[in-house]
């Protein structure tokens, strides 16, 4: 990346928006370099203060679901209703597949183009540890700005779908007709990390087949015990295409902002979400330190080797792999 800026430069350009400077400080945060993150560190610092106030919803979807059309259609909404809307993409996949942040970035047409939104794909090639801090990072540097709703999209599937309902305040999930495959698809643990189900493409010809599909997923969740007392998960039927249900769902989600936060259940699921994000990064500074000596790599290698192959018992490997990470560095 190109020279650093000094940090007051760094807060400055982003308390005013400056898109180059957003830009810049995002890579900044996305950098493994030490001097980098020392910077970022100091960056963050700054803005922590002007950061925390906007509508945080993380969106997933099953393929095929239309997810690129729904937040360009969402997004487009909220701006015109006078919100800044910044969308953030979660893509541990990325790398290995070739993935479709760019492509769905692209097809966000109208969004891509708003002067009131913020599109940021995921930093490709790295793990989802490190996509995960860079886009927990981003969000509050786009709080700092003066985004107001940041929706983080997951791309990936797995684990990256329980790493962004644990960064975001609302977990909507999208869902298709032919209710009855679909759950047979659909992990469990998805559908109980949802604040909202929505069955999109709700249009023409398929609106009686999602209205059949919401039943069914009401079934579901019903015999789900919900994650908080407050709030029970609803399920709608939209149709992005059609700008069809985005404002009724677009609501509900405020609704639930505002019993969260008169019970003081956002406030602690926020100070959850952060204790366990201090762990999660120094789990992965420790991983990091591990790999970065040659002989504890090297230890690593064939320890993994001997328990493939059966030769080696696993608390055996660990043993010996910590206590030679744990011994002084051999002097070069």
């Amino acid at each position: 990346m190109a020279g650093l800026l000094p940090v007051d430069d760094y807060v400055a350009g982003v308390r005013a928006a400056d898109p180059a400077v957003l830009a810049r400080t995002i890579t900044l945060i996305e950098s493994r370099n030490p001097a980098h993150r020392r910077t970022a560190g100091e960056v963050l610092g700054a803005l922590l203060p002007f950061a925390g106030g906007a509508h945080r919803v993380g969106i997933t979807g099953v393929p095929g679901v239309g997810k690129s059309t729904f937040i360009d259609q969402l997004g487009v909404n909220l701006t015109a209703d006078g919100h800044r809307v910044a969308v953030l993409a979660v893509d541990p996949t990325s790398s290995r597949t070739g993935g479709s942040i760019l492509g769905d970035k692209t097809r966000m047409e109208r969004l891509s183009v708003d002067p009131a939104a913020f599109i940021r794909p995921s930093p490709a090639g790295e793990t989802l540890g490190g996509v995960t801090r860079a886009t927990r990072e981003t969000i509050l540097v786009c709080e700092a700005a003066g985004f107001d709703v940041v929706l983080v999209e997951t791309v990936g599937v797995g684990q990256s779908e329980t790493v962004v309902a644990d960064m975001v305040d609302f977990f909507l999930v999208l869902m298709l007709s032919g209710a009855g495959d679909d759950l047979q698809g659909i992990k469990k643990g998805v559908l109980e990390l949802a604040d909202m189900v929505a069955v999109n493409k709700a249009d023409g010809n398929n609106r009686t087949r999602a209205e059949l599909a919401a039943a069914e997923y009401r079934g579901a969740l019903h015999l789900m015990a919900p994650a908080s007392p407050t709030w029970t998960p609803p399920v709608l039927t939209c149709s992005a295409l059609a700008d069809e249900g985005l404002r009724e769902l677009w609501h509900q989600i405020e609704v639930h902002r505002e019993k969260m936060t008169l019970t003081g259940e956002l406030q602690a699921r926020r100070q959850e979400q952060q204790v366990r994000w201090m762990w999660s990064m120094l789990d992965q500074r420790l991983r990091d330190d591990l790999r970065s000596r040659p002989d504890v790599v090297a230890a690593l290698d064939a320890a993994q080797a001997g328990v493939r192959s059966g030769e080696l018992p696993a608390t055996v490997a660990v043993e010996q792999v910590w206590d030679l990470y744990r011994s002084p560095t051999p002097r070069t």
